[in-house]
């Protein structure tokens, strides 16, 4: 019990900790369906658990692979048709009584990935950038993007996301020898490679700000 009280909801190396796959479906869910998951580490959570699951007999934490991507996939894709549907619901409404502004700004992303690479492929796209994957779907629902298109693209890229990190961290953890004294490092790279797409975004919509602020009479 006192493990579950000091657990860091920031740090995927305590949830794996103190709550193992039943964690990682608790995160996905969260991230992917409720607004207030925005900050949860999702990109981290599922290559850590990857780790784990290939940790040697020595590792603190061990973890099935079964399990974790089971627990995974249904987080996610059961936490992103929620998502959707709160939108359908009142999605502005929910998203307007925010203060957070990181929330705002993803919003704002989401959107202009909308309008930019269509339903199908925006949906995919969203689920490997952080902040935007929580708030694309409430707002795909709010924009009554169809339900079956919805659905459909939803599932591929939670599929591709989930299963996909979580045999990277896997195949790493396989192939390096005591990987998991390295675990923070590593950690911190997919954090960082997570966050990319954020920044790049960033600077194009400042070029972008800047070029009609040039070209305006």
């Amino acid at each position: 019990m006192a493990v579950n009280l000091a657990v860091n909801v920031l740090d995927a190396g305590s949830l794996l900790s103190a709550f193992g796959a039943l964690g990682v479906a608790v995160v996905m869910f969260a991230e992917t369906g409720l607004l207030v998951g925005f900050f949860l580490p999702g990109d981290s959570l599922l290559f850590t658990a990857g780790l784990l699951c290939a940790g040697g007999s020595d590792a603190a934490v061990r973890l099935s692979l079964w399990q974790v991507l089971v627990a995974a996939v249904v987080g996610a894709l059961l936490g992103a048709q929620t998502g959707y549907w709160l939108g359908r619901r009142g999605g502005r409404a929910l998203l307007a009584r925010s203060r957070a502004k990181k929330l705002h700004e993803g919003a704002e992303r989401a959107e202009q990935l909308l309008e930019r690479y269509g339903h199908a492929k925006a949906v995919v796209l969203a689920r490997f950038v952080p902040i935007v994957r929580t708030v694309l779907n409430p707002l795909a629902g709010a924009l009554e993007v169809p339900p079956r298109v919805f659905t459909v693209w939803q599932a591929v890229g939670g599929l591709v996301w989930t299963i996909g990190l979580t045999l990277g961290g896997y195949a790493l953890g396989s192939s390096v020898p005591n990987v998991d004294r390295y675990l923070l490092p590593l950690v911190g790279l997919v954090v960082l490679a997570s966050l990319t797409p954020i920044a790049l975004e960033a600077r194009r919509a400042r070029a972008r700000r800047a070029s009609e602020g040039t070209t305006s009479p």
